[in-house]
């Protein structure tokens, strides 16, 4: 008899399960007797893209099966090479407990980590001074100054590859034509020097940020790493995670000109896996070209370095 008794055959049905405490219970308490680990109330986490619960003291991760028709082995062997690496760096970060794998109805494979006690980023936000915005952007560099460093390159994705293929994308964005050539044409242009590239998480927005009560930061979901250079990290922490406000970019990057951040911006997101929604999020999709980008670009930075 199966622990898991729900029917997925595609992405839809697993959106419809991912995060049932009902469906994965009998799981969960497999997981952790084959773990050795203490059983507890599950209780959910914010979703993301698996399933994730929190037990007591641990997040267990239950990645999607691989019959869905999605590739989630690159996934899952990225995730745990970043939470090795920042694990091995003191990054703050969960530490990781166990990793394996469950042969049910459909094969899961799991992690466990240890869970960190703090509120989203995206919950808190709102009720920080200058002072403690200031903070947290110097929490961030320290943490980036630790993870993103040379290593092994560590998924299959090319960081360019993956930015012509990310057009269709941006086109869902709703970009005109006109945008999309040029940034077609823009990419044919561009090379990376292979000795530039570092470890970047890729994905720090804030859902991915917990703080705790004396502010300290810890990171979270390693899944969307990318091999490329340390610009790749800062272009997101500042346009998608800071919103280019003034007391976090501070922090983050010291004194620095708005032209500058406007430079790393027109460079890097429309190479950044989520630069499409990055680019709609703070300009919309009207824009027509790279020169209406920049434009509103600079009034927006110029704008939030003022605050």
């Amino acid at each position: 008899m199966h622990l898991f008794t729900g029917q997925i055959d595609n992405f839809d049905d697993w959106g419809k399960v991912f995060q049932s405490i009902n469906a994965f219970a009998p799981l969960v308490q497999r997981i952790f007797l084959q773990e050795n680990l203490p059983m507890a109330e599950i209780e959910n986490l914010t979703p993301g893209t698996n399933a994730v619960f929190k037990v007591g003291g641990y997040v267990v991760k239950i990645f999607a099966p691989f019959n869905i028709g999605q590739d989630y082995g690159t996934n899952i062997d990225v995730e745990l090479f970043g939470m090795r690496l920042a694990n091995a760096q003191m990054v703050p970060a969960p530490m990781l407990i166990a990793v394996g794998e469950v042969q049910d109805k459909y094969l899961f494979k799991y992690m466990i980590m240890k869970h960190v006690s703090g509120k989203l980023f995206s919950e808190i936000e709102g009720g920080l001074s200058y002072e403690d915005k200031v903070a947290i952007g110097k929490n961030m560099r320290e943490i980036t100054a630790r993870l993103n460093i040379p290593c092994a390159n560590f998924t299959p994705t090319d960081v360019l590859q993956h930015a012509i293929y990310n057009n269709v994308e941006w086109a869902e964005e709703g970009f005109p034509p006109s945008l999309l050539e040029e940034r077609l044409a823009y990419l044919a242009g561009v090379s990376i020097n292979e000795t530039d590239k570092v470890y970047c998480h890729g994905d720090l927005h804030v859902n991915n940020i917990l703080v705790d009560e004396t502010l300290n930061v810890y990171i979270v979901d390693f899944a969307d790493a990318m091999y490329a250079p340390r610009a790749y990290e800062d272009v997101y922490i500042a346009s998608g995670l800071f919103c280019f406000e003034k007391p976090y970019m501070e922090g983050y990057f010291g004194k620095y000109a708005v032209q500058d951040i406007v430079d790393l911006c027109m460079k890097w997101l429309p190479i950044h896996a989520w630069g499409h929604s990055i680019v709609e999020w703070n300009c919309n999709a009207e824009i027509t070209s790279f020169a209406v980008m920049r434009e509103r670009l600079y009034n927006l930075i110029a704008g939030a370095y003022k605050k």
